[in-house]
């Protein structure tokens, strides 16, 4: 093997003994060299016990990654490419695998495999962390042979939010543990993750082989997205479907006038995440505390209650009576107006509905407008938030408190489905998203009107027929109606 680490970051992800190592940041940080280096290492080491996977989201990025690992590969003891298999295999017997997930189903073809390595590409094009968590359970070795799973990636993409939450945020460098019971004898076991940051610089070899390579990126995009190539910066979030978040939309807790309309919006959710969010609509142009005025109409998010386990896209399992107490525990004191929910909750199969047991159980709810893309978009869901987060120059019309973390995690790192732009990908974590949606059309926000311009009511007519929009909830402009 010729191969050698770079010092620093590359080095440190070969040599590391954790379980899961990520290897993160800009891009050129030598991430792809350092995982070829990592299995050939471990080919080396461990021979017929040696036995990779390395996947992708989707076939034609794999092509690059063959090219650079015949380079990596190369030599009297290195792997040959094997064409009909997709793989490499070594004289010793050690091979490595090279595959893609197209769709998360995909990774339950993988069920029954057992692999001494597991490597992914490009972590944060998985939306969620579910395909990837499946390939965990094909590491196993009946030869004895240490089993790991590594990672790398870049900022931005569709998993973002996951894979910062995951890797990120807990800290740079330093492992992170976490027990496992098991089930059988009651002994606890620990795993233990780490983050191994990376940057530009950290690969000297490229800069000194390639020196205009920092030039040709800072042409290829905004000075955020350069930003996060060139730095890893995690806060950077390129291409997101609400691309006018910032951070004027996040504003610090203060006391609710009791006059201005309270609103609750739910999206159900069993085995996935719930989601209930308390909004108040700003009543007046005057201060909400001293420093902080909001336009009227703004609506502001100063409580959620996210049902999640703290693992993405992973639910609470609550059943709707139990989803009620903690709803009635969470708003004693307060009078919430009116409150909408998805229509879905509202469908009988065979028994009460979802909306019944809630109302049984002291929460009411009406079926909330789940438009998410017009057929001329003026007044679909997904405009509607746009536009509250975009607000005037008097100041957003969409305000969250600083508490409510997991909409602030979630919802401005969302993309674009990747076949229908003027949605957002449904795979990601959009629970809260869907939420919030139900929440704005239910306080549809226009342009104050015009002598002879179409009001809202008349646009809806006109673009999806017949009735009044948001029948019962009213109709609000850039002032309360």
């Amino acid at each position: 093997m010729t191969w050698a680490a770079q010092p620093g970051p590359q080095e440190a992800f070969v040599l590391s003994p954790v379980f899961e190592v990520v290897y993160g940041g800009a891009r050129g940080g030598g991430k792809t060299d350092a995982a070829l280096g990592d299995f050939a290492r471990h080919a080396q080491r461990y021979g017929a016990g040696a036995k990779g996977l390395l996947v992708r989201r989707h076939r034609v990025a794999l092509e690059p990654t063959i090219a650079r690992a015949r380079q990596v590969f190369a030599g009297p003891e290195g792997g040959k490419w094997v064409e009909a298999r997709s793989r490499f295999d070594w004289a010793s017997g050690a091979m490595l695998y090279f595959r893609y997930l197209d769709n998360d189903a995909d990774a339950d073809l993988y069920q029954g495999h057992d692999y001494s390595r597991v490597y992914v590409e490009e972590l944060t094009q998985f939306p969620n962390p579910v395909a990837v968590d499946k390939l965990k359970a094909t590491l196993r070795s009946a030869a004895g042979t240490p089993c790991a799973f590594r990672a790398t990636c870049n900022p931005g993409g569709p998993g973002h939010a996951w894979v910062k939450a995951r890797y990120i945020d807990p800290g740079l460098g330093e492992p992170i543990a976490e027990s496992f019971r098991n089930p059988f004898d009651g002994t606890v076991s620990e795993l233990k993750r780490q983050f191994i940051p990376a940057r530009l610089a950290d690969n000297p070899a490229l800069l000194n082989n390639d020196p205009g390579y920092v030039a040709r990126l800072q042409q290829s995009g905004s000075a955020e997205l350069v930003r996060a190539w060139l730095e890893g910066d995690w806060n950077v979030i390129q291409g997101a479907f609400f691309d006018g978040w910032s951070n004027r939309n996040i504003v610090a807790p203060f006391a609710i006038p009791r006059h201005w309309l309270r609103l609750r919006a739910f999206e159900w959710g069993y085995a996935a995440p719930f989601s209930v969010g308390w909004w108040a609509q700003v009543a007046e142009d005057t201060p909400a505390r001293p420093g902080l005025t909001l336009p009227r109409g703004c609506l502001v998010r100063y409580r959620e209650w996210y049902g999640s386990t703290g693992r993405p896209g992973e639910g609470l399992r609550l059943e709707a009576e139990a989803v009620a107490r903690g709803i009635v525990e969470r708003e004693a004191g307060e009078t919430v107006r009116f409150a909408v929910a998805d229509p879905s909750i509202f469908r009988q199969d065979g028994g009460a509905s979802i909306g019944e047991r809630l109302r049984r159980a002291g929460v009411a709810f009406r079926p909330a407008d789940n438009t998410r893309v017009g057929r001329a978009g003026a007044l679909s869901g997904w405009d509607q938030v746009r536009a509250r987060i975009a607000g005037a120059e008097a100041g957003p019309m969409l305000a969250v408190f600083d508490t409510c973390r997991d909409f602030i995690r979630t919802v401005p790192v969302l993309q674009h489905d990747r076949l229908r732009a003027e949605d957002l990908d449904t795979t990601a974590e959009d629970h809260i998203a869907d939420e919030t949606r139900y929440a704005c059309l239910a306080r549809v926000m226009a342009p104050k009107n015009a002598a002879g311009a179409a009001t809202a009511d008349e646009v809806w007519r006109r673009e999806w027929g017949g009735g009044t929009r948001g029948a019962g909830y009213g109709v609000v402009g850039w002032k309360v109606s």
